[in-house]
């Protein structure tokens, strides 16, 4: 994989549940769709495939499912995020074994006052041993403290680190980070409702989470985006995310996506683990409604 490849939009899966088991076969059809739709890249495991709710033989048969789904169509950044080094590296060797491209790594979360040089040494340690690329993943809201940019800068000269996905919602962090990396280190918006805005200040797209629901509007705005139609790229971005965006911020990314792929008769249950709930029924039928609406 070229890390060039890693551009457009990807999207981060849901990991769907049926009757408290990981469901392969609306996982396989998920991805086929997606594909189908235009859709660049898939990402396992992530935050909104409730990674942190996965066993170890969950997490490899997710990870190995969405490989043999995508059937080399589309590269596949499998989420490896962990709190000790050995966990990450054992993930990530089997994300290289199965056929993996890239893999997507938090900084440690949990431990407290971590220091930006301690945050280095995480990623560099991982990275030195890694058979695949390291895309960092910034997502302060569950980690407690952003990557800092000078951190980032420093990660960016490594040959083993590739890129980042930034899902903190600060625009000028991301900007800075635009600034402070060369243009052959890949940024990627985290954050739905930014990524027009992302493209057009220099980034290689987005790792957006309601592209498992939308993906047309996603591919519509891509396009947009990176034919320079910007102003024609942010109207439909605005006219389609703002409220289904809203929904996930109450109701959480996985939850809402959920609901609104069941309603698209793509997986069979919006089934989620605690510590998610359920969509509340009322909520439901809203977002089912919007999803209706948006396609």
């Amino acid at each position: 994989m070229s890390v060039s490849s890693l551009r457009g939009v990807l999207c981060p899966l849901v990991t769907p549940f049926e009757d408290g088991t990981v469901d392969e076969e609306s996982l396989t059809t998920l991805v086929d769709w997606l594909v189908e739709r235009d859709i660049d890249g898939v990402v396992p495991c992530g935050t909104t495939g409730e990674f942190a709710s996965l066993g170890r033989d969950e997490f490899r048969t997710v990870v190995e499912t969405t490989v043999e789904a995508t059937d080399g169509r589309v590269p596949v950044v499998t989420g490896v995020a962990g709190t000790d080094i050995q966990t990450v590296t054992d993930r990530i060797e089997f994300a290289a074994s199965v056929g993996c491209d890239a893999v997507l790594l938090t900084q440690p979360y949990f431990h407290t006052a971590p220091t930006p040089e301690g945050n280095r040494q995480f990623f560099e340690t991982i990275a030195e041993s890694s058979p695949l690329p390291l895309v960092l993943y910034n997502i302060p809201a569950c980690t407690g403290q952003a990557i800092a940019p000078e951190t980032v800068a420093a990660l960016a000269d490594h040959d083993g680190i590739v890129g980042l996905k930034d899902s903190s919602g600060d625009f000028d962090y991301f900007l800075e980070l635009l600034r402070v990396t060369d243009d052959d280190f890949t940024l990627l918006e985290g954050y739905d409702q930014h990524y027009v805005s992302g493209v057009h200040a220099g980034s290689d797209g987005g790792i957006n989470a309601l592209s498992n629901v939308v993906p047309e509007v996603f591919a519509s705005i891509r396009d947009e985006a990176f034919a320079g139609e910007t102003e024609a790229a942010l109207e439909r971005e605005q006219a389609a995310l703002p409220d289904l965006f809203g929904y996930c911020m109450d109701y959480g990314f996985a939850a809402v996506a959920k609901v609104g792929l069941e309603h698209r008769g793509v997986i069979e249950s919006a089934e989620v683990r605690p510590p998610l709930t359920p969509v509340p029924d009322d909520a439901v039928d809203d977002i089912a409604e919007l999803t209706e609406h948006l396609v």
